[in-house]
């Protein structure tokens, strides 16, 4: 895929992951162009006509496989992640898929070898890896100047009492819908990248809100294989917020509150080329250190930016893809633990 040309970028889906996130970042990475958008919605075309009238508008996925793009991004209902990813890579695309990649590990693995057969880059959008507050614990954690960490958590915690309506609320296993699958699969992801593999995963996963069908309010405890512990809460339903992250450690320990404000910036109809994206106020800091010692530590900007410059560079064949699918095979097989978990109430042991 060498070429000086911009690389034409065919987007599946036009609702919040597809126009908060997708197109804003693809439209404003160098070596991209988003050249055609599929959505059958009247007013999400209408969307999309005035937010990037140089793009092309389809009704159908199978318009777009006629249009020789170099990568498909899949931002469609999670139900269709699968079946999109396939046929764009059986089309000869490569393409990024929105989390999560499946509603199972086994289909985000036979993803995974379908893309390797057909030598064709596969990336999942995590994008919560490139969050100021993450990159933050990841350097303290990498550089040792928390000492030994034992116990990570982790929260993504709101405060919705009512429910909203739409598929992410929907009880079928295969929408892949509930908390567990939407947050959770940033919070495992992250928990990870930093530590590595599962060996052991405890879960609670509830559903508070009256009707609700999918879970809202749940919490998976991970033992990884170095023996550090991750704690991880997800919900809708917490009227208090508690820290976006505690690390603990033999010496140390860093806590901040809020959540990274690239998304609220992106809903807002800002992109990565305005002045001051990601940074994080020192007033929003995070504490670094013991007891009464501890002090503002600076949150390093956030950069979801760099998730799809990545992609350019992978897709030139320079550098891998900035999140492989088998990322996302390890973090489904923690989540299906964690459901089994929960169903048994027990530790289910990987």
């Amino acid at each position: 895929m060498a070429t000086s040309s911009p690389l034409r970028v065919g987007l599946i889906g036009y609702g919040i992951a597809g126009s908060v996130f997708h197109a804003p970042l693809i439209s404003t990475t160098p070596g991209l162009v988003l050249a055609a958008v599929v959505t059958a919605n009247p007013e999400r075309q209408a969307q999309v006509k005035r937010e990037h009238p140089d793009a092309l508008v389809l009704d159908s996925v199978e318009q777009l496989w006629l249009q020789g793009l170099d990568l498909v991004v899949v931002a469609s209902p999670n139900r269709t992640h699968v079946a999109h990813a396939i046929a764009a890579l059986e089309t000869g695309s490569a393409v990024v898929v929105d989390k999560p990649l499946a509603a199972t590990a086994a289909e985000a693995e036979a993803l995974a070898a379908l893309a390797e057969e057909r030598g064709l880059p596969l990336s999942v959008f995590q994008n919560r890896r490139w969050d100021g507050d993450f990159r933050t614990v990841a350097e303290l954690v990498r550089s040792g100047a928390l000492g030994e960490v034992h116990r990570f958590e982790s929260r993504f915690e709101r405060w919705r009492p009512e429910l909203k309506g739409g598929w992410r609320e929907l009880g079928d296993p295969a929408e892949a819908g509930g908390l567990l699958y939407d947050l959770g699969s940033h919070l495992v992801d992250q928990a990870l990248t930093l530590f590595g593999p599962a060996i052991e995963v405890y879960a609670e996963v509830d559903c508070r809100r009256p009707g609700a069908q999918a879970d809202d309010d749940s919490f998976v405890a991970l033992r990884h294989a170095n023996g550090i512990r991750s704690h991880l809460w997800m919900s809708a339903v917490a009227a208090s917020l508690g820290p976006r992250f505690r690390v603990l450690s033999s010496s140390s320990a860093y806590v901040c509150y809020g959540l990274d404000g690239q998304e609220a910036a992106l809903r807002e109809g800002r992109t990565p080329e305005d002045e001051g994206w990601g940074v994080t106020p020192p007033e929003a800091y995070g504490l670094l250190g013991a007891g009464d010692e501890a002090a503002p530590h600076p949150t390093k900007p956030g950069a979801y930016q760099r998730y799809y410059a990545e992609v350019v560079e992978a897709l030139h064949g320079r550098a891998p893809v900035p999140v492989h699918a088998r990322d996302a095979v390890a973090a489904l097989t923690v989540l299906e633990a964690a459901r089994r978990s929960a169903t048994e109430q027990r530790t289910v042991t990987l």
